[in-house]
C-alpha cells in the first residue's frame, strides 16, 4: 500500500515535489504553477475528429512499408501492430511503482536535479520557473548506450524489475532499428542511413503517471510539444489521454490494446529536409482515473550534429530547409526555453528570399 499522504493547500505548493502527493490530498483548487493560459487549455474541439483517422499499421501486412511512408507523410505518427514486442510486464512494473510503492521508499531514487533528462523519479520537466508546470511524475531510466546503464539507479522491486527494463530496452532498440531502416529506404535511402547518422544511440524510458486532477479543463500532463530526438515509441495504459495536432486541431488517440504508438521527432524531419515532419502531440489529464504511458526516446548523441541528407538536397530543385545543428545544442535550447510545439526545430528553417 502507498503511504498515508498529508494533507495539502495551496499555501505549501511550494513543498511540492511530486504530483501524486498533491492529487492523493484532495484539494479541490490547484495550485497556480499548474494552471494553463487560456490559449493552450484542453478544448471540446479536441474530440471532434475519429479516432480512427490516427494511421494504424500492421507489421505483417505486405503493404506495411507503404503505409508508413503516407503515415509520415501526412501525420508524422502512427501506430503499429504485430510488432513482436510484449508490453504486459513492463506495464505492469511501471504501475507497480507509482501506485503500490510507498513515497518514502520513492523518494530514494528522485532526480538529483531538473532539465536535462536526469535519471530517476520526478514531476518537473525544466527548471524555468516560467513555464507552466504538468500534472504528471515521471522515472526516466537511461538505457542505453550501455556506458549510461547504472542498473543500481533503478528500483530493486519486484526482483525481476531490472531484469525486464533491461529486455525491454533490447526489444525497442531492435524495433526503433527496424522502422528507421523502413523510414530511410522510404526517403530514397540507403536502408542504414539515419542509424548510421545517429551512431551510438542514446535511449531513454520513461514511465510518466498522470494522477486524476480535480480540474483537468484547467491543466496539462504533457505540454503541446515535438521530440526532440530521431523516433519515439509508445505504450499506454487504456485511459484516453494522448492528442496530436493535426491540420490545426487536436485529435484524440484512443488506445488500441498491445499497439505502440510510434512518433516522429525533429531530428528525422531535419535529416528528411522536411519531407516528414515531427508530429506536435500532449497529454490530457482525467479527474477520476491515472494514465500511464511508457515512452521509449531513441536519440543520437549530444556530440552528432544532424543535417539534411544530402542525397536529398544534391539536385537544382531541392535546397536545404533546415541548418545544420549539434544535438547537444538543440537539447539545450529546448530545456532552455521549455517545450512549445517546435519552437526549438522551427529556429532552424532557412526562408528561401
Amino acid at each position: 500500500m502507498a503511504a498515508a499522504i498529508a494533507a495539502v493547500t495551496p499555501e505549501k505548493e511550494e513543498e511540492l515535489v511530486r504530483v501524486q502527493v498533491l492529487a492523493e490530498s484532495k484539494i479541490s483548487k490547484l495550485p497556480e504553477r499548474y494552471i494553463q493560459p487560456p490559449s493552450t487549455r484542453p478544448t471540446p474541439s479536441s474530440t471532434s475528429r475519429s479516432p480512427s483517422s490516427i494511421p494504424v499499421v500492421d507489421l505483417c501486412d505486405p503493404q506495411s512499408d507503404w503505409q508508413i511512408d503516407q503515415a509520415c507523410l501526412q501525420w508524422g505518427a502512427f501506430r503499429i501492430i504485430n510488432h513482436g514486442v510484449s508490453v504486459d510486464d513492463i506495464k505492469n512494473i511501471a504501475l507497480g511503482f507509482f501506485r503500490d510503492t510507498p513515497l518514502e521508499v520513492k523518494m530514494r531514487y528522485k532526480c538529483p536535479d531538473v532539465g536535462f533528462a536526469s535519471e530517476g523519479y520526478g514531476s518537473l520537466m525544466v527548471a524555468n520557473s516560467e513555464v507552466v508546470s504538468d500534472w504528471r511524475d515521471y522515472f526516466d531510466h537511461h538505457t542505453l548506450p550501455m556506458s549510461r546503464r547504472k542498473v543500481e539507479n533503478w528500483p530493486e522491486f519486484p526482483s525481476n524489475y531490472r531484469k525486464i527494463m533491461a529486455e525491454y530496452s533490447e526489444n525497442m532498440k531492435k524495433l526503433a532499428q527496424r522502422l528507421l531502416s523502413i523510414i530511410s529506404k522510404n526517403l530514397g535511402l540507403k536502408s542504414s542511413y539515419i542509424e548510421e547518422v545517429i551512431g551510438d544511440v542514446h535511449q531513454n524510458i520513461v514511465f510518466n503517471y498522470y494522477p486524476p486532477c480535480p480540474q483537468p479543463d484547467l491543466v496539462l500532463g504533457l505540454q503541446a510539444h515535438s521530440d526532440m530526438g530521431a523516433v519515439s515509441l509508445l505504450v499506454e495504459n487504456d485511459v484516453c489521454g494522448l492528442e496530436f495536432l493535426k491540420d490545426g486541431e487536436w485529435v484524440l488517440a484512443h488506445p488500441l490494446p498491445d499497439a505502440i504508438t510510434v512518433i516522429l521527432a525533429d531530428q528525422t524531419e531535419i535529416l528528411s529536409n522536411g519531407r516528414y515532419k515531427s508530429a506536435i502531440h500532449r497529454a490530457l489529464v482525467n479527474a477520476k482515473l491515472s494514465r500511464l504511458s511508457i515512452a521509449t526516446f531513441y536519440d543520437p548523441p549530444k556530440s552528432t550534429t544532424i543535417a539534411p541528407a544530402f542525397e536529398l538536397i544534391n539536385s537544382p530543385n531541392s535546397h536545404p530547409q533546415y541548418r545544420g545543428v549539434t544535438y547537444g545544442d538543440f537539447v539545450s535550447n529546448w530545456y532552455g526555453d521549455g517545450p512549445d510545439g517546435k519552437r526549438t526545430l522551427d529556429a532552424l528553417r532557412i526562408f528561401s528570399k
